[in-house]
């Protein structure tokens, strides 16, 4: 196992502007505000030993600091609509390590997969200690294949990809996947090399459709709402084959 891996520093990233879904990271989800389920996943993960909250919100500040978190508030020009998130996470790792050691890896956790649970973390950091990848991401089979996909030029649709993949079943075409937004794993030397998250050779984590909300607008918060409730009627069973110290994830 690299030392790049051994144990790792959780940033979540939480401005206080949102058009889409005004105040989400702080709006209630099944009985707890939304950056609270991002926190606890962050804390309840045995690989992660330290968990920081990034924002310039106040009201959010005080909500990450209530649930375990560290705070690092950032300056304005970094809470923009367009500000990256790597220009965040940096400015949060400056402040950190001022007079204490960080440790050796970085796990970006977006306030806005609350779904993703610290059983969750735990086996994608695991997968990603064992193994010789550089860096980690969480994806989540494509919900339509992009192959299929059509732009308009000039008023007429036209095939992205070409006109073959169109007509062929989607059974024959390669599983394709996208990023859910939930887990982004690196050592904090690379991120501070490359300031990039998806850094090759990156190891996927695969995570189910219902696990991989992300919450942009009401829809997506009142379905999530639904999943956790029956996620919470239905305890998890762990199979006698299963020998890791947590459950599997569901």
């Amino acid at each position: 196992m690299s030392s790049e891996r051994s144990s790792f520093l959780a940033i979540i990233p939480a401005r206080g502007g949102s058009k889409g879904l005004p105040r989400k990271n702080i709006l209630m989800l099944a009985g707890l505000p939304l950056i609270a389920h991002s926190i606890q996943a962050a804390l309840g993960c045995p690989f992660v030993t330290r968990c920081a909250v990034t924002t310039d919100d106040p009201e959010i500040a005080e909500t990450a600091r209530g649930y375990g978190a560290e705070v690092v508030i950032r300056p304005p020009e970094l809470a923009t609509d367009a500000a990256p998130t790597h220009s965040a996470v940096s400015h949060a790792l400056d402040a950190l390590a001022a007079g204490q050691v960080l440790p050796s890896g970085l796990v970006l956790l977006q306030p806005t997969s609350p779904l993703r649970t610290a059983c969750h973390l735990t086996e994608c950091l695991d997968m990603y200690r064992a193994s010789d990848a550089v860096s980690t991401v969480s994806v989540t089979e494509a919900e339509h294949h992009p192959l299929k996909s059509l732009t308009i030029d000039q008023g007429w649709l036209k095939p992205l990809f070409g006109p073959d993949h169109l007509e062929r079943p989607r059974q024959e075409l390669p599983r394709a996947y996208r990023p859910n937004g939930a887990i982004y794993a690196l050592g904090i030397a690379r991120f501070l090399e490359t300031r990039a998250f998806f850094v090759p050779s990156v190891l996927p984590f695969e995570m189910p459709p219902e696990a991989s909300v992300d919450i942009d607008g009401p829809l997506d918060l009142a379905v999530a709402e639904l999943l956790l409730a029956r996620t919470a009627a239905s305890p998890r069973q762990s199979s006698p084959e299963n020998q890791r110290p947590w459950p599997t994830c569901v």
